[in-house]
């Protein structure tokens, strides 16, 4: 368990986590509650349930920074968790990004870079959650804060689990989701994006 106070990195806003503009943070102040749980749990949900998974819903819309998410009411999972941490650190709470390789489908040989999010509390340090959604059978994304509940484990040959926690998204992330402008692109060719070397300077500590 990682139990020191992460530092000021992940808490920063910027054009992709853009926490500062005007509706993501009146979103966040409706959700704020005077427990740090609580307020993450209520940002998790919110992101979750209330913001489509493209996929699933077949939305042709790819948005990128957390406020475009917002708008358009829909997302990849890794434009979720661009909105969910932009609300995080909009109520104050550390945050930052996770990520799988996982094949894209059972059937499929193409691999897809699957975001997570992570957040800091206090007393538990950091822990990982997945708002994805849960409208995929068999999907069952809870936020139960010591206990992991993420759609998938990586099981499969190539397969795997980044087990850190970055305080800003995969370069090759931003880039692959502003590359596209419709769902059908990114169905026809998946991200499967690499992690920043080990010399760039992002901050990243290892999940709880």
């Amino acid at each position: 368990m990682n139990n020191h106070t992460p530092d000021e990195a992940f808490l920063r806003m910027d054009a992709v986590i853009d926490g500062q503009s005007p509706r993501v943070r009146w979103v966040a102040e409706q959700l704020a509650w005077n427990d740090a749980a609580m307020t993450a749990e209520r940002c998790f949900t919110f992101v979750r349930d209330e913001i489509l998974h493209s996929v699933d819903f077949q939305r042709d819309e790819v948005p990128v920074s957390a406020s475009a998410v917002l708008d358009a009411g829909s997302g990849l999972c890794l434009a979720k968790s661009h909105l969910l941490v932009a609300l995080w650190r909009a109520c104050g709470l550390p945050s930052g990004f996770c990520y799988q390789r996982l094949l894209f489908n059972a059937d499929s040989d193409r691999y897809v870079t699957h975001g997570l999010a992570a957040v800091w509390l206090p007393g538990l340090g950091w822990y990982r959650c997945d708002a994805r959604g849960n409208t995929k059978p068999g999907i069952e994304c809870v936020f139960t804060p010591g206990t992991e509940r993420l759609a998938y484990a990586p099981v499969r040959e190539g397969e795997r689990d980044f087990p850190y926690v970055w305080s800003e998204p995969w370069p090759e992330v931003v880039a692959g989701l502003e590359g596209l402008t419709h769902l059908s692109q990114y169905l026809a060719r998946p991200i499967d994006a690499a992690p920043p070397a080990a010399d760039r300077q992002y901050e990243r500590v290892r999940a709880a």
